[in-house]
């Protein structure tokens, strides 16, 4: 029987709230090209989809490589997705609605084409390659402008009938607290997301107790990044860090409630904020989760940064497509 792996390639496409970014992979996934470019929340799905081609084509083009030699497409999307037709049902940070991506993908390159919620693609990356490398069951938090969270179980992407699940930033840690961008009060996402932690640190700013951040960025929110808050932390703005740890306490809370659901060995925490202050979250988030776990399961899992960084999205869906297309040679990875 042929080897069918060793003349495949993959393109994985990672389609983020800000970025987009397609990277091309042999047979072993190392990557032979890649385009990264950022996205334009108002430019409509029919300029995105557009833009989308022409990013593939540009990393094909870096790859020296042909449409026809592409055995499959995998795509990680933000938003709310029809994982059975290959629909962004919504997309609320690039202002799209019911758009057939996989569909349009098919059409346009004549290979399969697979799509998943970009946090599934993330942590499925960090299972096959990183820093959940065959767990049993895996559990990727990643804290951004929200926090999106993602489980790999015996090697699959746990999911709903149609939608993807492991929605964490929208679990309750303070009851009637702030108010969440999804209508509900005390979401995690709302205490403890890097826009929830800028704000406050903008009003710390503003009050004159964050000096750093007030000469760097004038208390200006939108000004104020995940590089920003690690420089903060050094240059001796302790109540940044204050802020930043009151903040993983929340998240370790989160994370203890689904160490009881599903017993994850590894915790995988990924994402800018996580990038910029690794130790930092590590500790805190780890800590607080178990604190908050039940006793006996207290030991039972670990607390760890993403290895594959901004390519884990892109990995990951490649590694999902090739799953789809070679089910058999994927299991024995």
């Amino acid at each position: 029987m042929a080897d069918t792996r060793k003349e495949s390639h993959w393109v994985g496409f990672d389609l983020g709230g800000t970025k987009m970014m397609a990277v091309a992979f042999d047979a072993q996934f190392r990557p032979l090209g890649r385009k990264r470019r950022r996205t334009k929340g108002n430019e409509g799905a029919k300029a995105g989809l557009e833009r989308i081609v022409q990013t593939i084509q540009q990393a094909l083009e870096e790859a020296k490589l042909t449409p026809d030699q592409i055995s499959g497409i995998g795509v990680g999307c933000p938003g709310t997705v029809d994982l059975d037709d290959g629909v962004i049902l919504e997309a609320a940070n690039l202002g799209w609605k019911n758009v057939k991506l996989r569909d349009f993908l098919e059409k346009q390159f004549g290979c399969r084409a697979i799509i998943v919620n970009d946090v599934d693609a993330g942590i499925y990356g960090e299972f096959r390659f990183g820093a959940a490398k065959s767990a049993r069951c895996a559990i990727g938090v990643f804290p951004g402008t929200g926090i999106g969270g993602g489980c790999v179980y015996e090697g699959r992407i746990l999911r709903g009938k149609k939608h993807s699940c492991m929605e964490i930033g929208h679990l309750e840690v303070v009851p009637g607290g702030a108010l969440c961008g999804c209508g509900q009060r005390g979401c995690l996402e709302a205490e403890a997301s890097r826009l929830a932690i800028s704000a406050q640190v903008a009003m710390a700013a503003y009050r004159g107790e964050a000096p750093y951040i007030f000469n760097t960025t004038g208390a200006d929110l939108t000004k104020i990044r995940s590089s920003t808050l690690a420089d903060a932390i050094k240059a001796g703005d302790a109540i940044v860090e204050q802020i930043i740890r009151h903040a993983c306490g929340y998240i370790g809370v989160a994370v203890a409630n689904l160490v009881t659901l599903l017993t994850p060995e590894v915790i995988v925490l990924g994402g800018g904020l996580v990038e910029a202050m690794p130790d930092l979250f590590v500790e805190a988030v780890g800590q607080a989760a178990r604190a908050r776990a039940m006793p006996s399961l207290a030991k039972s899992f670990k607390v760890v940064a993403a290895k594959l960084g901004d390519d884990a999205g892109a990995m990951g869906a490649a590694a999902w497509i090739e799953r789809h297309v070679l089910p058999s040679e994927a299991a024995m990875n």
